[in-house]
This record gives structure tokens, sequence and C-alpha cells, in this order.
């Protein structure tokens, strides 16, 4: 089937090269969204020879308009190259069409990038379905992500490769969030890098595990080890990041819906209260400097 998909897709794109002009910067040419409504016909049918249905068909070519089908059919077959079924590769253009603008180079190249990165096969289709900004991203900022965990988190290749294939989204965080993410479950939970990537740290956002761990502590139920030692026995990781809502403050927080919310909503104004005090005492150390600036204008200081 796969194989069937990707020989349709290259006859695609043959004929589709050959029927639809590019952009002529005559006056008085046809204009490409023209050329494409024009190749309409032609591109419907070697989507059904692909395998895709005609209201699918109908589905792509709603993309098209402002890209014409060589683009379309240009994605589609690098989509079909990572195994994606012709459901899935159309539902992924659908939310995210910047795919359609991203060169075809760039998509292999990416896709090469990832596999190198470990997320082969199934891997990479999970995260191209997951986060498919990894492929229109600049790779310069991917790669950072990659600095930050290798050599600030300090994650091992093995380990690094299996963040990669269970939280492909890393790759979008920006590197500064992400240390700081690490280095919250390491010192102030005392969780080490086994434990992370067995629990999958980075698939809750850090705000919630943050909410959750802080809620723990002030109930008691979680203390900050010292050299490896605590007065109480913290929960797991895991149960910290995957328990359900509802499961994690009846069952491991030992409180109240109603509760949580409260504490939600005071820790919501502790945090703004504490940015003010900051900008307050950022102004003021910027007034000191102002003033002390005019004092050596005026040759007040030595």
């Amino acid at each position: 089937m796969a194989g069937r998909l990707l020989r349709a897709a290259g006859g695609a794109r043959a004929l589709l090269a050959a029927s639809v002009p590019g952009p002529c910067p005559r006056r008085g040419c046809a204009s490409e969204e023209e050329a494409a409504a024009a190749a309409g016909p032609e591109a419907e049918a070697l989507l059904l020879a692909m395998g895709f249905s005609q209201a699918q068909a109908r589905r792509l070519r709603g993309l098209q308009p402002r890209w014409g089908p060589r683009r379309a059919a240009a994605a589609l077959e690098q989509l079909l190259l990572l195994g994606l079924s012709a459901e899935a590769a159309l539902g992924l253009l659908e939310r995210s069409p910047e795919l359609l603008r991203a060169a075809e180079a760039r998509l292999k190249e990416r896709a090469e990038y990832l596999r190198r990165l470990g997320l082969g096969g199934g891997h990479l289709q999970r995260a191209a379905g997951r986060c498919p900004q990894v492929f229109t991203l600049p790779r310069r900022r991917m790669e950072a992500a990659v600095r930050v965990l290798r050599e600030k988190c300090l994650f091992t290749a093995e380990q690094l490769t299996e963040v990669l294939q269970s939280c492909p989204g890393v790759l979008l965080e920006e590197p500064g969030s992400l240390q700081y993410h690490f280095q919250y479950a390491y010192f102030r939970m005392g969780v080490r890098q086994k434990e992370m990537v067995k629990a999958r740290l980075f698939r809750m956002p850090f705000a919630e595990l943050r909410t959750r761990h802080i809620f723990l502590e002030r109930r008691g139920l979680y203390q900050t080890p010292v050299k490896g030692q605590t007065q109480t026995n913290n929960p797991k990781l895991k149960e910290v990041l995957h328990l359900p809502e509802k499961d994690f403050v009846v069952n491991l927080a030992r409180a109240t819906l109603e509760e949580y919310e409260v504490f939600k909503k005071l820790l919501a104004r502790e945090e703004e209260k504490e940015e003010e005090e900051e900008e307050e005492e950022e102004e003021d150390r910027d007034t000191v400097y102002i003033d002390g600036d005019k004092g050596w204008d005026d040759g007040r200081r030595a």
C-alpha cells in the first residue's frame, strides 16, 4: 500500500510539473492560483490513484489555492515517506498548513536530522502528529534544545534518545525554559535523570508540575531531599505527573478539589505579587544608577 502511494505521488508530481506553469512575470499570464485551479481535475484524479478518497481529495484541494497542487503533492510525498497513512498525512496538512510553505529539500533534511536524533520509524510518525512544528522550526533552535539536554541537564546519549522519543515537544522549547524545568525537578524535587526519563518529565507543562509539587509540599507530603535524605517518603515523580487531577488531589494530596482550586488561586496571587516586587526593585536599582550618573556628571563624586 505504501509503495503504491509513493509511486503514485511521484507520478502526480511529474504530471503536475508539466501541466501547471510557475508564476509568470509578464502581464496577462495566468497566476499560480489560476493555474492550480486549471489543473484541478488532473490533480484530483492523481490523488484518487494515490489511494485518497474523493472527499479527501476535495479537502486537499481546499488547501491548495494559495500554494498550488505541486507544493501539496511534494509535501504529501514527504509525509508518506515518513510512513503516515493518507488520512494521517492529510490531517497533518490541515492542522499545520505551514508545512506547505516548507521547501521539499527542507522537509527531507529535517526528517533525516530527526532520524539521527533517534526519531526513526514510528517515533518520527508520532513526532509529526504531536508537534508538526519540528519540520518548520529553525534547525538551530532545535539544536540549542539538544545541547541543553546533553550539556546542561547531563542526560546520556541513550537517555536523550528516550526523552525525544517520548516527548518530542522538548525540541520546540526555549533552551532557558527547558533548563529551568530540569533544574526545578533536580534541585527542588530531588529527582535524578533516570527517574525523569522513566516518568517522562517533559510531558507535563512546567507550570502544572510546579503547582502540584508546591501543593504537596505545603501539605507536608513532599520534602526537598538534603543529601538524598528526607523525613517523609516523597511520592514518585510518575504519580505527580500522570495521575488525573481528581486522583492527584484526592488520593495523593489527600485533599478536596475545592481546596486545590483555592490553592491555585492563592498561588497565582503570590506569583503576581512577587513579580510586582521584582519590578519595583528593578526600578529602584535603575533610579540609583541614574542618580549616581548625575552625581558623577556634576563632579560631586570622586
